[in-house]
């Protein structure tokens, strides 16, 4: 028998040694790590957007605040955003500026804080609203905007594989399960006992009849994306500063690639600009002075460029216009310029 290399000593465990329990414990690691990787496998890759609060500041009323709101809900959604960052300019987190109520209320809040109500409450299916979200007023205007429209947002005459809702207080009959309002003329029994007023993905199945105690299952809220292809809306988090967003990924091993854009970044046309495969990618946009403020106010960041804190620093809009750039604009104008690029790097990572 030939002679072993180190390396393929220190990684075959000696059977001689290794019995018992000990021999246990590695087949359950081995198991473990290749659980993780067939999971990574699977996993779909996912595109995230990080946005500054304090675009919300600059707005001169409540019903202006609410539709810059709006249009970056309408951004997300049409180019199928899976997640939407709202983080804080200052470096301690802390923002004193409320949006203009119009009054001294209780309900103003925080820029940060509104957008991340408004982005969602619009997420939200039209038939939920009303048991998820309570009265308040900095959701006067939202009934003006323009609906996201989005797959999961059905119809009550519309059947579909899956229907998000909300939990019931009233006992499912005959069941041990939950009664579940997903939007149609009658609530659906689920396989599990759930407290009242939670959100929740069903699987519909085929079965149309609404009368049967045949439970139906609760299923992650992430799985019309991956086993269908469905697109199924963004969440919403909140990070106090800009580093927190990469830090605080929900993702596992966090996002692959950063790409940030500014008026200061590379000029590259969308038809030559390469993207490397990714499983997690995050786009951030900054506010009116830019990503180069969020930088240098957060004091994780100190002393960096943009160049040096995001793996791609582009200008999407050369050669503009006007002055400025809203980051409202600069959302459409930059998911537009990556489409062909994200399309490039996913069609390399299909095997």
């Amino acid at each position: 028998m030939g002679k072993k290399n180190r390396a393929e000593l220190e990684e075959e465990p000696d059977l001689g040694v290794v019995n018992g329990d000990s021999l246990k414990k590695h087949k359950k690691k081995k198991k473990k790590r290749d659980e993780e990787k067939n999971d990574l496998e699977q996993e779909k890759p996912t595109v995230s957007v990080a946005v500054p609060g304090s675009i919300i500041d600059n707005a001169q009323s409540l019903e202006l605040a609410t539709r810059l709101a709006g249009q970056i809900a309408r951004a997300v959604t049409i180019f199928r955003i899976d997640e939407v960052v709202v983080f804080e300019n200052k470096s301690n987190g802390s923002n004193d500026s409320r949006v203009a109520t119009g009054d001294n209320s209780d309900d103003n809040e925080s820029g940060a804080a509104f957008l991340i109500r408004i982005l969602q409450y619009l997420e939200t299916p039209q038939y939920l609203r009303k048991a998820l979200f309570p009265r308040h007023n900095n959701l006067r205007f939202v009934g003006m905007l323009p609906p996201l429209d989005a797959p999961h947002h059905l119809r009550k005459h519309e059947w579909a594989q899956y229907r998000d809702g909300v939990t019931l207080k009233e006992r499912a009959p005959n069941s041990v399960g939950t009664l579940v309002d997903v939007g149609l003329t009658k609530a659906v029994v689920i396989d599990q006992v759930l407290e009242p007023g939670i959100r929740v993905t069903v699987a519909m199945g085929t079965n149309r009849n609404l009368d049967s105690d045949l439970p139906r299952q609760v299923v992650s809220s992430s799985e019309p994306r991956e086993k269908v292809g469905i697109y199924w809306g963004y969440k919403v988090r909140y990070a106090p500063t800009l580093s927190s967003v990469f830090n605080a990924c929900p993702y596992k091993g966090g996002y692959d690639n950063l790409i940030g854009t500014s008026e200061h970044g590379s000029i590259v046309n969308s038809s030559e600009f390469s993207l490397p495969t990714f499983r997690h990618l995050l786009i951030a946009f900054g506010g009116l002075a830019g990503l180069e403020e969020s930088i240098e106010e957060d004091r994780n960041l100190k002393g960096k460029n943009g160049q040096e804190v995001f793996m791609s620093y582009v200008n999407t809009c050369p050669n503009q216009g006007s002055r400025t750039i809203r980051t409202e604009e600069a959302i459409f104008i930059s998911l537009q310029y990556f489409q062909e690029p994200i399309k490039r790097a996913l069609q390399r990572a299909e095997p």
